[in-house]
């Protein structure tokens, strides 16, 4: 799901530029404006190809043959085009994603020095989702409605291309569409134990989006259970999907939602290294996208207490940063001595934050540092003024 950028505040201007592009840099690696932050890199829709294509058409593998000045290139023959411009019967060599020995769907797209097919193994269902897809330059909203219910379907490639439409889509738009799905459908989609993980935390997202949406108060409380018991299960179950659950939680019940996951004792240091990464991608998704329900103070808040594990401590750092969170400076500089001081990674983030914090407090920690561990804190504004790799 696509979120709005954040912005470093005027507060970093006066501080050096290098370092901040850093802190740009290190962030970038960990939230994307672009995608759903549960669901990690999906693609593109098999609508925006067809969109952004100069041509679509339905092929048929000509029988081993290949182009010839490219044995790997496979011929088709061209049966329907569906846009732009083809001509029914000829045959044209397209590069396949995948194994395609009969039907595929055919896309004339830019390549370099021009444009070159591409094929996609595809059967009547298929071809027929590319076909009746909601046109790209329709409200996101409206065209998630359509995909909503194909999200689980038969065809894997149609269960595919939909799931690639939550994923690449504004959260404003799932929470549209999410609202209308059935709840029990979704508890047994997040429960299925041979899911794709991102599927799960996508389920558990929308049964939140469900469960504030409804104004069955009865179904709204049991949605919450099946979250609730999700991230109660015991540590040695299967995880898969556990951050969307938890942004799922935040969604549906606010601050009464992060109260829940501090009770389980998910921001304590001796909480479990994958729960903790987990919980902070849902912090992150909850800054960009709740904080009309959820004070940004509390969410930075709880960014500083993960600061403490070392599991996640580098990555917390930054989103301090990110989200100006100039009163975690003592903090901050404390971890120098601590979870810093057998990891550069954390302490490259120290450096970072002290960096663009424009407080006087940011400014005699580093005076400190310089003083009492020239060396070490030299390495690590110089890799801070880098791009992270």
């Amino acid at each position: 799901m696509r979120s709005d950028p954040i912005r470093i505040g005027a507060g970093c201007r006066r501080r050096p530029v290098l370092i901040v592009w850093s802190i740009l840099s290190l962030v970038a690696t960990a939230v994307s404006a672009e995608a759903c932050p549960f669901c990690d890199v999906v693609g593109r829709s098999l609508a925006e190809r067809r969109d952004s294509a100069a041509a679509v058409a339905v092929g048929d593998r000509v029988a081993a043959a290949t182009l010839p000045a490219n044995e790997n290139i496979p011929l088709f023959e061209v049966r329907q085009v569906l846009r732009g411009t083809a001509t029914v019967g000829e045959t044209v060599g397209a590069s396949v994603e995948g194994p395609c020995r009969g039907l595929a769907i055919l896309f004339l797209e830019a390549a370099a020095g021009g444009s070159r097919w591409t094929a996609i193994a595809a059967d009547e269902a298929l071809l027929g989702h590319v076909a009746a897809a909601p046109d790209t330059s329709l409200a996101a909203d409206k065209r998630l409605a359509w995909f909503a219910t194909r999200l689980e379907h038969a065809n894997p490639a149609i269960a595919a291309d939909a799931f690639a439409e939550f994923g690449l889509a504004p959260f404003s738009a799932v929470r549209a569409a999410g609202a209308g799905l059935d709840p029990d459908t979704l508890e047994a989609w997040m429960a299925e134990p041979g899911i794709d993980e991102r599927r799960r935390g996508l389920y558990g997202l929308l049964l939140g989006v469900v469960a504030e949406r409804t104004p069955d108060v009865a179904r709204r409380r049991r949605a919450i259970d099946r979250l609730h018991q999700a991230i109660e299960r015991p540590a040695s179950d299967f995880r898969a999907g556990i951050d969307g659950i938890m942004g799922g939680i935040l969604v549906a019940e606010a601050g009464e939602g992060l109260d829940f996951l501090e009770r389980r004792g998910l921001l304590d240091a001796a909480a479990s290294p994958i729960d903790q990464r987990h919980l902070l991608r849902a912090l992150r998704f909850a800054w960009e996208s709740l904080p009309e329900s959820i004070p940004r103070q509390r969410i930075a808040a709880a960014t500083e207490r993960l600061a403490v594990c070392p599991a996640v401590a580098a990555d917390a750092v930054t989103d301090l940063a990110r989200y100006e969170a100039w009163g975690a400076a003592d903090a901050v500089a404390s971890l120098w001595d601590t979870a810093g001081r057998d990891d550069p990674l954390i302490r490259r983030a120290i450096a970072g934050y002290l960096g663009v914090c424009p407080t006087p407090r940011a400014k005699a920690h580093l005076d400190r540092l310089r003083a009492a561990d020239p060396d070490r804190l030299k390495a690590a504004v110089d890799a801070a003024s880098l791009p992270a790799r």
